[in-house]
């Protein structure tokens, strides 16, 4: 496989045919190397358009929405932003080329090993990984400027920032905005299906 046409294919072919078109997150997309994050036996799957499974039912998400959420989300280098759920470590490099620094929350503690050896072997060193579980509240009291999550939620707490909500069949990414303290404003910017955050809070349900 010819690796920087598959890279280039995925980017012209997949990625800005979903709206991304933002220069620099396209030309991030060339500098983060995917396939060094992908488990070497899915490396053949780097570029395709699907989840690539990481182990313990989760998987890395579609390379277009990962690009999205980057884009959308639009961080500053004086940023500081944290992560709910490693997995690959894909995402959090993406966001540390851009941000001041990446605080990555991760349960399975092989993905956080992984990830981590990823990380360095890219070169970077913004990113701070934690282990544990963080769906309902960030295990660090840094503050932060924007927190993101990579499962889905059924809903979603005024805390996060960026978030793909709602259950199957119907999930919407979602970004949480304050302009002014106390006032939170909604923004629902694309539909997609991301598997669910562990332990992620439920709704109150109805029962016959």
């Amino acid at each position: 496989m010819n690796i920087e046409q598959a890279r280039f294919n995925m980017i012209e072919q997949q990625i800005r045919t979903w709206e991304v078109l933002d220069p620099a997150v396209l030309e991030l997309l060339f500098e983060v190397k995917r396939e060094d994050f992908v488990p070497p036996e899915h490396r053949c799957l780097a570029f395709a358009d699907l989840e690539v499974p990481l182990g313990h039912g989760e998987a890395m998400m579609q390379p277009k929405v990962e690009a999205r959420i980057v884009q959308e989300l639009a961080v500053q280098p004086h940023e500081a932003v944290y992560e709910v759920g490693t997995g690959s470590g894909y995402l959090a490099a993406l966001l540390a080329k851009r941000a001041r620094h990446v605080s990555s929350a991760e349960i399975h503690p092989d993905f956080t090993a992984r990830a981590r050896e990823s990380l360095a072997a890219a070169g970077i060193a913004n990113v701070t990984l934690l282990e544990g579980d963080s769906a309902r509240a960030p295990l660090s009291e840094l503050p932060f400027d924007v927190i993101v999550l990579t499962g889905s939620t059924p809903v979603i707490a005024q805390a996060f920032l960026f978030a793909v909500v709602g259950d199957l069949p119907v999930m919407k990414a979602v970004l949480v905005r304050q302009p002014v303290a106390g006032s939170f404003q909604h923004t629902e910017l694309f539909e997609t299906l991301v598997k669910p955050l562990v332990n992620a809070p439920q709704p109150a349900r109805f029962r016959f």
